[in-house]
């Protein structure tokens, strides 16, 4: 039987507290005990479904959290203030001084300059390789590698990553695999593929509004336990709580992901191959000639299609923008970082996103100067947005 992580979360029974068809919001900071002998049982973590204090648990954020645990595959999860949050919290959960980390230098920017920049002032060591050559992942190992760290589909280059090699090389030398699949909910589910820990940023697709800021780690009870211990927890002593207010909002949205994915996929689809017929040079994973497609293909949960992200080559930087422009004219869409979101966006990736990456290693991973990210919207109309698009593309000549 085929994973289907949308019916996952709909056979999810979250009553609120007086019977509401949504979960009550909890926006409480602390939480009373009716004995004081269960809130020293509740510090020790041996008192099941007791609160102590929001930054450790709060209702809300549970039932958010047990929604992406249900998606993901995995036995728990935890929500945190940003998707940032949610990768700093795990990884410094998983390293102490002295260890190394291999991860993938096409990969977000705060990310890139978190392991490049941050993590080198605690003596953990970064190595960055080019995480679709399998043998150079395998050549980066060391007696002290702790953690393989990529994305599934990478950021902004929509490289697809191969989890199952990865996870069969990681468990063979003791390594802990951690994926974001901020790119591509629903699409792929990294824990099937094995995947220790798989980190969101739930500002974008999940979410859907860009009216928050919120991540999310899915791992085993296990390592959600330990990353909320009191004593030595990551996300208990570093504070990265998610707002209950919020924590509600995002899961009444994940309800709708499934479907939201699925006009993304046949929006950017669409597009692609007006994209392909025009000669237009541009990278979606959803193309046979790229080459993650077959891989691709390999791990999804076909449903969802191949996700709402296309990169487009222009010309140079000064080109990117004045496109941009125009089509933020046009109504195509924004001039904006950020993705998931119900309209169009649009940036220059290496001028905004991944601006945190030195232009010497952005020429080295093959991000060139012009080079577009789209999120693509879910308009209805996708024909008449490329009617847009087809004219300003006409008029720079760019086809």
């Amino acid at each position: 039987m085929k994973f289907d992580p949308a019916h996952n979360i709909q056979m999810l029974r979250q009553f609120g507290e007086f019977g509401g068809v949504n979960p009550s919001i909890t926006d409480s900071s602390t939480f009373t005990f009716l004995e004081a002998g269960t809130m020293i049982d509740t510090f020790h973590g041996e008192a099941e479904g007791c609160f102590l204090y929001s930054r450790h648990w709060n209702p809300s954020s549970k039932y958010l959290a047990d929604g992406l645990a249900a998606m993901e595959n995995t036995e728990s999860a935890w929500v945190t203030g940003s998707g940032m949050a949610a990768i700093t919290t795990a990884l410094l959960q998983l390293c102490n001084s002295g260890d190394h980390i291999i991860t993938s230098v096409t990969t977000y920017g705060g990310t890139f300059a978190f392991l490049k920049n941050w993590l080198p002032k605690f003596n953990i060591e970064v190595s960055f390789v080019n995480i679709t050559d399998i043998k150079s992942v395998e050549e980066a190992i060391k007696p002290n590698t702790k953690v393989i760290y990529t994305e599934t589909i990478t950021n902004p280059l929509l490289q697809v990553s191969d989890l199952p090699t990865l996870s069969a090389i990681a468990k063979k030398h003791g390594i802990t695999l951690v994926v974001d699949n901020t790119f591509s909910p629903m699409i792929v589910t990294p824990a099937n593929h094995g995947a220790d820990i798989v980190i969101y940023s739930l500002t974008k697709f999940v979410n859907g509004k860009n009216d928050c800021v919120a991540g999310a780690i899915c791992a085993d009870e296990n390592f959600i336990n330990s990353i909320s211990d009191v004593n030595t927890g990551t996300a208990m002593l570093l504070g990265p709580v998610l707002d209950p207010l919020r924590s509600s909002s995002i899961l009444k949205n994940l309800h709708t992901l499934h479907i939201r994915m699925k006009q993304h996929s046949k929006n950017a689809m669409f597009l692609a191959n007006k994209f392909n017929e025009t000669g237009l040079d541009f990278i979606y994973p959803g193309m046979s000639d790229h080459p993650g497609h077959q891989l691709l293909k390999s791990m999804m949960n076909e449903e969802f299609g191949f996700g709402g992200m296309i990169a487009i080559e222009t010309e140079n930087s000064e080109m990117a923008n004045k496109f941009m422009e125009k089509m933020q004219d046009d109504d195509i869409g924004y001039l904006a970082v950020s993705l998931g979101y119900f309209k169009t966006l649009f940036s220059n990736s290496g001028k905004s996103t991944s601006s945190e990456v030195p232009e010497e290693i952005q020429k080295e991973m093959g991000l060139s100067e012009g080079l577009v990210r789209f999120s693509v919207g879910l308009d209805n109309n996708i024909e008449a947005i490329w009617v847009k698009m087809e004219k300003i593309l006409k008029k720079l000549s760019m086809i």
